[in-house]
């Protein structure tokens, strides 16, 4: 089961292209000027199977849609959940790329089974005094956005060049 508080269509703010946006429910991390401070309860939102999930986030999919993207509250409060959720789809729609934001280090959750299957992380927490409109898919200059598998293969953070990427 996985407990979700919303799923968005379409946005472009998430990560790169149209995405479907799944904001999962919990956290734990409370960062003071949270976005989401109604998805920071761990019993609200919405409890279904990750099968049932994964059909409503494929539901929403087209041609235009690049990827999926898992924000919150803190997706990795879910991580066996979300690994089973990310699984499907990319049984399902292996050309969808995954994106994930976490208010945690990527050296902190790099061993959690669900990053394996994640293409780019957004990692660490939102610190308002560092809040820059003009850095894309970030809400604050600490965090970065990492290019997980080549992260992973290296034994190092390697962060995703956006301006190598296309949409």
């Amino acid at each position: 089961m996985i407990r979700f508080g919303n799923l968005i269509a379409e946005s472009v703010v998430d990560g790169l292209g149209v995405r479907s946006v799944a904001f999962l429910q919990g956290c734990t991390l409370a960062c003071p000027g949270c976005h989401n401070p109604s998805l920071q309860p761990v019993d609200g939102g919405t409890k279904v199977s990750e099968e049932h999930f994964v059909r409503d986030i494929l539901d929403t999919i087209t041609p235009l849609h690049r990827g999926v993207t898992f924000s919150g509250g803190e997706p990795l409060l879910q991580s066996e959940s979300l690994f089973s959720v990310i699984s499907l789809i990319k049984q399902t729609r292996p050309d969808l790329d995954i994106w994930v934001y976490t208010g945690y280090l990527f050296e902190e959750v790099r061993h959690l089974q669900a990053i394996s299957l994640v293409d780019v992380l957004v990692d660490g927490p939102f610190i308002a005094s560092e809040r820059d409109f003009s850095c894309p898919f970030r809400g604050s200059k600490n965090q970065r956005i990492i290019d997980v598998p080549r992260s992973l293969e290296l034994g190092r953070v390697v962060e995703v060049d956006l301006e190598q990427l296309t949409v």
